[in-house]
């Protein structure tokens, strides 16, 4: 009798008809679902589609026989065809100013931006910034629209809960969760001896097509927008990168004052990170920070007292780990105004105001 009343007390509990779920209002219960956070933030991502003109080549061109055999039967006769492409944006200001990524719309001939309730709109580039791959559209007649705010990039930590927004492979919108998995990460060198990007890494799966695209925090602000994957198959390894919001910020600044790029300030320098054997060398308690190895004559820190082999270890009272890092930190102020540069001189700590400048119009290349 006793084992039939348990059996049937757990039948009955077991039977009951689920608890409603119900939307989690406090930190503590929003480990239980991210779906607040997405309802926040997914109406202020978009899908952006491009077409582009592109110079198609014959490769059996000049051969007598096979380029006109394939001109004539397989299509691939030289001239212009379009390229359609995509990726996500973010907007940013409720009159239509959105966020991509530079390769995203770059050469662009057309754009269309759809958002996340399947409104349409023409959009135009009206900022472009090859460097740090970002750019921003303005939406044609666009009013009223969901917006992020953005975060101060420079208080995101490692372990940071991140989720990533975007329409990979052009599935859909989409969204994966991760956390942030490294900080001041750097793509090295660009173009003509350009110092490459600085990034914040994440393990959210992002994926070819989410570049431009969101990455938020638990409070439904961006921090970064996904540009990057490492990846040897072209898919998700969790290693994703994105450019921090406080250069995105800049850019929208920039792009409503009317400029059309970024304007960095220019350091006249060739510099060299320093390793652990410079450190000892330099009578550093560790290895961090930026030895001077040469200098410009128009240098802006000659200006402001500092000599070649002295060593940069903060900017604006942040540390300096590279030069890439410190070269985003300047992005992010722009030109005009000073910044205060801490450095070390034979082991003798100093401090430095220097102007921002850009860079000279005699050295610009032509």
């Amino acid at each position: 009798m006793k084992r039939l009343i348990i059996l049937t007390l757990a039948i009955l509990a077991f039977g009951l008809p689920a608890k409603a779920q119900q939307v989690p209002k406090t930190q503590s219960e929003i480990t239980l679902s991210f779906s607040p956070v997405v309802k926040r933030t997914a109406p202020a991502v978009v899908n952006v589609f491009t077409r582009k003109t592109v110079q198609r080549q014959n490769p059996f061109a000049g051969d007598p026989f096979f380029e006109r055999f394939f001109r004539e039967f397989g299509g691939l006769g030289s001239g212009r065809k379009m390229q359609n492409s995509l990726g996500s944006g973010v907007i940013l200001t409720a009159d239509g100013y959105v966020v991509t990524n530079n390769h995203v719309v770059g050469g662009a001939d057309e754009i269309r931006v759809v958002l996340n309730n399947k409104d349409e709109y023409d959009g135009f580039l009206v900022f472009a910034d090859q460097q740090s791959d970002l750019a921003i559209l303005r939406l044609r007649s666009a009013a009223d629209l969901p917006v992020l705010d953005l975060r101060d990039s420079e208080t995101l930590e490692v372990g940071d809960l991140v989720l990533a927004i975007g329409n990979p492979f052009g599935v859909g919108q989409t969204v994966t969760s991760g956390i942030i998995s490294a900080l001041a990460r750097s793509s090295g060198r660009g173009r003509r001896g350009q110092v490459g990007g600085y990034f914040i890494q994440t393990d959210a799966p992002v994926n070819p097509g989410n570049s431009g695209g969101a990455l938020v925090d638990m409070s439904g602000r961006l921090v970064g927008v996904n540009t990057a994957i490492l990846s040897r198959s072209g898919g998700s390894n969790g290693i994703g990168f994105a450019i921090p919001a406080n250069l995105v910020r800049q850019a929208l600044d920039l792009a409503l004052s009317g400029e059309k790029t970024l304007q960095r300030p220019w350091l006249g320098i060739i510099g060299q990170n320093v390793t652990s054997d410079l450190a000892e060398g330099l009578g550093l308690s560790s290895p961090n920070g930026v030895v001077i190895a040469d200098m410009h004559p128009l240098s802006p820190l000659r200006d402001a007292g500092m000599k070649s082999g002295d060593v940069i270890v903060t900017f604006e009272g942040q540390p300096v780990g590279s030069l890439e890092e410190l070269a985003f930190r300047m992005a992010t102020l722009g030109t005009g105004g000073t910044a205060k540069f801490d450095y070390v001189r034979r082991g003798s700590a100093r401090s430095a105001d220097v102007p921002l400048r850009p860079i000279p119009d005699s050295l610009r290349r032509r």
